[in-house]
């Protein structure tokens, strides 16, 4: 072909459409390969690119204003959940536990929530029936544990001079002088059978104090609990930060102990959710616990907690001074009674060292209290119900996904023995041989 034919056939209509078909084309196989080098650097391994993304953009998750919920809030402030294609997720306040135990059975697609920031016994007793209306089970899951440490015992100021700690003894003398005198005694917890309500009860009963005979415990929501004591409702109260150190900050009250001092290094609050939610999403399961755990590596660096007590402070979330939430998430206990610790070790714990892994041997603990108190029969299979609720599978999954350092993904399932203040000892493969080491309960 001459060079001027050809110049004409390169002119012609057919052939510039051609030419930018070809162009179109090379530009489009440039996107896509800049899409799947974007997927692969947003995401660890490049995990979520394509068809492996998510089932569904949108989940709903419940949290208490409660310093341990920060990981679900911080993997919504800082984008963890978008970059694991949750770019609908939500983190939605809620009220009390037992409003998020009423939306979790509705469940989001009934205007309630797929899961939440939730005690860890919570996801036992819905899944058993045991809180839910008409004993209803609703089946969930638990995929990982969210914190270690910094609840507290709070005591009303007016029993500030019989320096009550974390020996609990001298206020028996003094609440059945208070009965006494025609007065109730009210401790206040946040949920029956709950993380606060086994502490508190654990901490009056290792004194000789029976949670259910010598005082009348009442459940007060987390966030009203200052409140309340102020108007004089209770005598003491077992929650978690900030409302303890809001109590010491406004001179209402004073901090007997900290859960820690009670059991260094305990399991606290859990992310559960629904079990149906997760068995028809897998993928968006993950990638919620992904985002999660994410959220609690930013958490537990110390350089990031002004930022962290900052974020928590604000109105859409906690609407309290940030100061009520940074000391005690740094580790300063200010006790309110004279006493101030620097630096205690006691802070609020989120990842290093295995904490987001979720040990069946410290749920098989919450199963036993709770049948100590009477919350299941003693015939219970603490084993079957553990492996059913449990799921650590999904979080070893997980951190094999992201990567996670093997100094943080503990070897087996259970931490083995644990010791409290009182010298007793859980062995979790003998809960039997705990409870009967204990002087107060309700079970023979």
């Amino acid at each position: 072909m001459s060079d001027k034919a050809a110049d004409q056939k390169a002119s012609s209509p057919l052939t510039a459409q051609a030419t930018r078909r070809a162009a179109l084309g090379s530009a489009a196989k440039a996107m896509a390969g800049l899409a799947v080098y974007s997927a692969q650097s947003a995401f660890p391994g490049g995990v979520f690119a394509a068809a492996d993304g998510p089932e569904i953009s949108k989940v709903v998750l419940g949290y208490i204003a409660l310093t341990d919920s920060a990981p679900l809030i911080i993997a919504k402030e800082k984008g963890f959940f978008e970059k694991f294609g949750l770019k609908d997720a939500e983190v939605a306040k809620q009220a009390s536990w037992g409003a998020t135990r009423d939306n979790i059975v509705l469940g989001s697609e009934a205007n309630g929530i797929d899961g939440a920031h939730i005690l860890s016994p919570m996801p036992y007793l819905i899944s058993a029936g045991k809180v839910t209306q008409n004993n209803q089970p609703t089946p969930m899951y638990i995929l990982a544990r969210l914190n270690y440490d910094s609840q507290a015992i709070s005591v009303a100021n007016e029993y500030k001079d019989i320096k009550v700690g974390l020996n609990s003894a001298p206020l028996k003398a003094a609440f059945a002088a208070k009965k006494a005198a025609g007065k109730e005694v009210k401790v206040a917890m946040t949920f029956p059978g709950g993380t606060h309500d086994l502490w508190l009860r654990y901490w009056l009963a290792a004194g000789g104090i029976d949670p259910d005979t010598d005082v009348s415990t009442i459940v007060v929501p987390p966030p009203q609990m200052v409140a309340n004591m102020k108007v004089g409702n209770m005598d003491a109260f077992c929650v978690g930060e900030p409302w303890n150190e809001q109590l010491v900050n406004q001179g209402i009250g004073f901090t007997a102990c900290t859960t820690s001092e009670i059991w260094k290094n305990h399991p606290e609050k859990a992310l559960g959710l629904r079990a149906a939610w997760v068995d028809k999403y897998p993928k968006a399961a993950k990638a919620v616990l992904m985002a999660v755990m994410e959220g609690q590596q930013w958490c537990d660096k110390m350089e990031n907690k002004a930022e962290m007590a900052d974020i928590l402070g604000r109105r859409q979330w906690f609407n309290v001074p940030p100061a009520d939430v940074l000391g005690r998430l740094k580790g300063d206990i200010n006790y309110g009674n004279g006493r101030v610790a620097k630096n205690t070790g006691l802070q609020m714990k989120f990842w290093a060292g295995g904490v987001s892994y979720p040990f069946k041997s410290h749920d098989s603990w919450f199963v036993a209290e709770d049948i100590r108190w009477g919350k299941y029969a003693p015939s219970t299979d603490i084993k079957a119900m553990v492996d059913k609720v449990n799921r650590e599978d999904l979080w070893r999954e997980a951190a094999k996904t992201l990567g996670v350092a093997g100094k943080d993904v503990p070897a087996t399932s259970s931490r083995g023995k644990e010791t409290f203040f009182d010298g007793k000892v859980f062995d979790p493969a003998n809960p039997s041989a705990y409870l009967a080491s204990l002087a107060i309960k309700r079970v023979a």
